[in-house]
C-alpha cells in the first residue's frame, strides 16, 4: 500500500475535520502534480465512530444534506472519498447550469448568496464557502475515506466500513455520491445506461432519438472517412471511433454520456501554456485533424454553435470551459465501466432487470476508475496540446488556441488542472417512483415534491460510430440531446428513497430514481443541493419519529422544507 501524507488540513473550533491533501506544493510542474482519483490509503487501527446521520459523498448535495441535518440538531458526519469537498462545484464546473433562477431556494440559494454570484465564480472560493457552512453547522468532515462495504441487516444499514479501517455507525445514511456507491454496497436496486424507448414511452430514450440536436456537432454533416486510409475499410478505424456498431433507433444500451474535465482557462499574460502529457500520441486526434482540414468553409468558433458549417472544436473562454464540438473535450466512449466496473456491449429492446450489489470489491472498482481517470486526463490534456502545437491545425485557429492557457490561480496543487472528473451520470437508483420525461414536461406531476428542477433534458454523446450517409461511409456522434422543460417541475420524495422492501434508513439525493432522459435535466448541481437539503431534513424527521424514511409524514417534511426556504411548487 502507498502511504499518503496525512495532516490536519483545516482546524475549526466547531468541526472535527480530518483528512489528507495532495502531497505536492502549489505551482509545481504539471507532470509532477497530476491529479488522481484514487491512491490506496494506509489502514489504521480499527476505530468505531457513531453519529445520528452519516452522509457519504461530499458533493454539493452531500454538503447541504449534512448542513440541514446538523441544523436540526443531529450529530452529523460528512464523509468525503477524496481530499476535497464540493464535487464539481469546487472542481471546475462554475458556469452553473441553473435553468430557472427562481426555482432555487433554501441552502442552495444561501450558498450562491454567500458567493455573491450564481455562476462563473472561483472553484477555490466555492470550496471555502462550503467549508464555512459545514463549520458553522458543526458537521464532522472526514476526508480521504473511501467506502469499503456496508452492513445491511433487517433492511437497515447498520454501519459502513471505510478503507482506513474505521467503522461508522449511524441511524440514517445519505448516499450523495455521483456514482451511487453506498446504495450499491447496501444491495439497493439500480440501472446503468439508457432505457429503450418502449420502457417509459419517452421520445428521448434509447439510441438515435430524432427530437432534438439533429445535426448538432455531427462533423458539419461532411462525409469524413472513418478509416486510417480514407475509403479503405481494411486499413482499420481511426482512434476514438467505436469498433462495435450502434443499435437501432429506440433500442437501449449500457452506455453512459461522456465525461470531461471542466478546465478553468484564462487569456491573461500569466496563463499557463497547455502542457504536453506523458506518452502523448498525436495520432489519437487523427479524426479531428482530418476534420480540421476537410473543408475550407468550416468556421471554427471555439465556443458553442449550431450554425451550419461551424464547430468548436472546444470551448475556450475565461473561466469554466466545457466541451463544444464534434470532437471535443468530451471523451466519448471512455467511461462505460466507470459506474460499477462492468460494461456489456450490445443493444436491447426490453429493459433489463435492475442490478443489485457490487460486481467487484470496492478497492478493485476504485483502481479501475483511477485508470479511467488518468486516461481522461491523457486524452484531454493531449487534445489541448494537439490544438496548440500540431502542424495539422490551421494556423489562425492555433493562434487563437494559444491565446489561452490554464489559470494559474486555480487548482495549484494539481498543476492547475481540475481535480474532479465530470461524472455526468453513474448508477441510477430504481425505487417505487421513477422520474421520467413526462415529469420534466409537466405531463406527470409528483405530489410529494422535495424541490424543483428546471434545466433542459440534456445528454452528451454516448457513442461515436461508423454510419452510411448518402451512400458514403462516414462517422457520426450519437446520444446527444437538449430539450427544454416548459416550466420548473417537482421532484418526488419517493424518487430519493429506496423501495421499503430493500432499505429503510437511506436517502439518495444525487443518483436518484430516474430514467436517463429525465436525469439529463435533474443532474445539475443546484438541484443536487436542493434535493440534498430535503434528504437531510427527511433523515432528521425519520429519527425524531422513529420511522422508516418511506413512512415519514410528507406534510411534516413539506412544512419543514418551506420553513427552510425550499421552493416546492412552480
Amino acid at each position: 500500500m502507498i502511504k499518503r501524507l496525512c495532516f490536519l488540513l483545516v482546524s475549526f473550533s466547531a468541526v472535527s475535520f480530518v483528512g489528507t491533501c495532495p502531497a505536492t506544493e502549489p505551482d509545481t510542474v504539471f507532470a509532477e502534480s497530476l491529479p488522481c482519483y484514487y491512491t490506496p490509503i494506509e489502514r489504521k487501527e480499527t476505530q468505531n465512530l457513531t453519529f445520528d446521520v452519516v452522509v457519504y459523498g461530499s458533493t454539493p448535495g452531500g454538503i447541504t444534506a449534512a448542513v440541514q441535518a446538523a441544523r436540526m440538531d443531529k450529530n452529523v458526519a460528512l464523509i468525503s472519498f477524496g481530499p476535497h469537498v464540493g464535487g464539481l462545484t469546487t472542481g471546475g464546473l462554475t458556469a452553473t447550469d441553473i435553468g430557472t433562477n427562481t426555482s432555487v431556494g433554501g441552502l442552495a440559494r444561501e450558498f450562491y448568496n454567500r458567493l455573491g454570484k450564481i455562476s462563473n465564480f472561483s472553484s477555490y472560493e466555492a470550496e471555502t464557502e462550503f467549508l464555512e457552512m459545514l463549520n458553522d453547522a458543526g458537521v464532522t468532515v472526514l476526508l480521504d475515506r473511501p467506502l469499503e462495504s456496508a452492513e445491511l441487516r433487517e433492511k437497515r444499514i447498520q454501519s459502513i466500513s471505510l478503507m482506513t479501517g474505521e467503522t461508522i455507525v449511524a441511524k440514517m445514511f445519505v448516499d450523495a455520491t455521483y456514482e451511487g456507491d453506498l446504495y450499491a454496497a447496501a444491495d439497493v436496486s439500480y440501472q446503468v445506461g439508457r432505457e429503450p424507448r418502449s420502457a417509459f414511452n419517452e421520445s428521448l430514450a434509447g439510441q438515435w432519438q430524432a427530437e432534438s440536436w439533429k445535426g448538432v456537432y455531427q462533423f458539419c454533416d461532411l462525409p469524413i472517412s472513418p478509416f486510417i486510409k480514407p475509403g479503405d475499410p481494411n486499413a482499420g478505424l481511426l482512434r476514438e471511433i467505436a469498433i462495435k456498431p450502434a443499435g437501432d433507433p429506440g433500442q437501449g444500451d449500457y452506455k453512459v454520456q461522456a465525461y470531461n474535465f471542466r478546465m478553468i482557462l484564462t487569456n491573461s499574460d500569466n496563463k499557463i501554456p497547455f502542457p504536453k502529457p506523458k506518452g502523448y500520441d498525436p495520432d489519437r486526434y487523427a479524426l479531428l485533424a482530418r476534420f480540421l482540414d476537410f473543408d475550407a468553409d468550416i468556421q471554427w468558433r471555439l465556443n458553442y454553435t449550431t450554425t451550419p458549417m461551424t464547430d468548436g472544436p472546444v470551448q475556450m473562454r475565461r473561466g469554466d470551459s466545457n466541451n463544444a464540438g464534434s470532437f471535443s473535450s468530451d471523451y466519448v466512449g471512455g467511461n462505460y465501466k466507470w459506474p460499477d466496473g462492468t460494461y456489456t456491449p450490445g443493444s436491447f429492446d426490453e429493459l433489463p432487470e435492475p442490478r443489485r450489489g457490487l460486481p467487484m470489491p470496492m478497492a478493485e472498482l476504485y483502481e479501475l476508475r483511477e485508470k479511467i481517470f488518468q486516461d481522461h486526463i491523457n486524452y484531454q490534456v493531449g487534445l489541448m496540446y494537439f490544438l496548440a502545437n500540431d502542424p495539422r491545425v490551421p494556423k489562425p485557429l492555433q493562434q487563437r488556441v494559444n491565446s489561452f492557457g490554464l489559470d494559474p490561480s486555480e487548482f495549484k496543487n494539481t498543476g492547475h488542472w481540475p481535480h474532479e472528473l465530470y461524472v455526468r451520470e453513474g448508477r441510477r437508483m430504481v425505487s417505487d417512483y421513477i422520474m421520467d420525461q413526462a415529469n420534466c414536461e409537466g405531463k406527470r406531476i409528483a405530489e410529494d415534491s422535495v424541490g424543483l428542477a428546471s434545466y433542459a433534458m440534456d445528454s452528451h454523446f454516448c457513442q461515436r460510430v461508423v454510419v452510411v450517409r448518402d451512400g458514403k461511409t462516414t462517422v457520426r456522434n450519437e446520444g446527444g440531446f437538449g430539450k427544454w422543460c416548459p416550466r420548473p417541475y417537482p421532484v418526488a420524495y419517493r424518487s430519493i428513497v429506496p423501495s421499503k422492501r430493500e432499505c429503510e434508513n437511506l436517502l439518495v439525493p444525487v443518483t436518484l430514481s430516474s430514467t436517463h432522459a429525465a436525469y439529463g435535466s435533474i443532474r445539475m448541481e443546484p438541484v443536487f443541493m436542493i434535493l440534498g437539503q430535503s434528504a437531510g431534513a427527511a433523515a432528521s424527521i425519520a429519527i425524531d419519529s422513529a420511522v422508516a424514511v418511506q413512512d415519514i409524514p410528507y406534510n411534516k417534511l413539506r412544512e419543514r422544507l418551506l420553513a427552510s426556504g425550499q421552493k416546492l411548487q412552480n
